[in-house]
């Protein structure tokens, strides 16, 4: 199977450079320099976030731009070991973490960025509403989000056996909310996000055959950037399918030379032959929604023709029914989200009429 322009633009589009590995790692890394990589997506109105974007120009302080890597070559530098499963607990690796301190968790970060139109968020607290997602796995459209998930392409567990059990809980932390890499997060179809489930491409494939190149394409960039290993199941697999259909497929680096963007693991013999002794990091608790409706803020003005213009965020529900435009598309107060199904009891929310 071959790549169809459709994805390969994808492709094109999540593809980063590697930096060079550091050796150490904080956590005032990740908040800082992710403060300043990632724009904040703006509560009061609609706001679409950028993923880092492959680029030929080195951003500020960054190292020059190479050349995109064949798939099949970066796959040969990345280590084939037995994995070693024994300890793993999702709550090893923290997230969703609001690490850039805008408000929004990681979560709906990536659903803010991968909405092909403006993503509606909840003006109270990042909580997106409504968007437009494209499932690469499976190939469906979506516009409620409760109905996707948000996939590591790596999983978690994956990641455990794979090498992260030497890791630190910052560095686990780091790895589970990266925002850093287009590639390394994405936003799926629930159902596949969880037949999926921990397994890696051996065992389970993307149904979208055309999508497949670019996913293990990616399998391959994430495990190479995190010096996480293979086991000989995995890497056969992986470079059978390669070899047969993918065989054009390359990896193109981009200049940062953020922090960040760089994860630093402990790669030492001494660190390697250890289990990280810090303490348990543990997910932050879900916050259930209130059904009790804050009252909403002022979201309407009127152009010089006299056309009422309206931000997509929270309507009152005096307004239900009433209609404006925002960039000249119409839009209506309303209960429920374009597919028919409800917003939160008591929520009234402008949108696409």
């Amino acid at each position: 199977m071959s790549e169809s322009p459709k994805w390969r633009h994808r492709a094109q589009r999540a593809v980063i450079i590697f930096p060079a590995l550091a050796i150490a790692v904080t956590v005032s890394c990740v908040s800082t320099s992710q403060a300043d990589t990632h724009p904040i997506a703006k509560r009061t109105t609609t706001t679409v976030k950028k993923k880092p974007v492959a680029t030929t120009v080195p951003t500020k302080g960054s190292a020059s731009v190479g050349a995109p890597t064949a798939a099949l070559s970066m796959l040969a530098k990345i280590s084939v070991q037995k994995e070693q499963p024994s300890g793993y607990s999702r709550s090893l690796f923290k997230h969703w973490v609001d690490a850039d301190k805008d408000g929004c968790n990681t979560r709906e970060e990536v659903l803010i960025i991968e909405s092909t139109s403006p993503a509606q968020v909840d003006a109270y607290g990042c909580k997106v509403i409504e968007g437009n997602w494209l499932s690469p796995y499976d190939n469906v459209a979506h516009t409620n989000p409760s109905e996707l998930d948000i996939d590591h392409m790596i999983p978690l567990k994956e990641a455990w056996d794979s090498g992260a059990r030497n890791w630190t809980p910052s560095q686990r932390q780091l790895f589970a909310n990266d925002l850093s890499d287009p590639r390394a997060l994405i936003a799926v179809t629930a159902g596949q996000n969880r037949s999926k489930s921990d397994r890696d491409p051996s065992n389970w494939i993307p149904p979208n055959t055309q999508y497949i190149c670019t996913y293990l394409s990616e399998w391959v960039a994430i495990k190479f950037r995190w010096q996480l290993s293979m086991d000989q199941s995995e890497f056969g697999r992986i470079k059978n399918l390669l070899n047969q259909s993918c065989t054009s497929s390359t990896i193109a680096p981009s200049g940062s030379s953020n922090s960040a963007t760089t994860p630093a693991l402990p790669i030492t013999a001494t660190t390697l032959a250890m289990a990280p002794t810090d303490s348990v990091a543990t997910s932050a608790p879900a916050v259930e929604e209130t059904t009790s409706p804050k009252p909403a803020v002022e979201t309407t003005t009127q152009d010089a023709s006299g056309v009422r213009q309206v931000s997509p965020v929270r309507c009152k529900k005096a307004e239900f029914g009433q209609t404006g435009q925002y960039r000249n598309i119409p839009y209506v107060c309303s209960d429920r989200r374009a597919d028919g199904s409800l917003y939160v009891v008591g929520y009234y929310y402008w949108r696409p009429a």
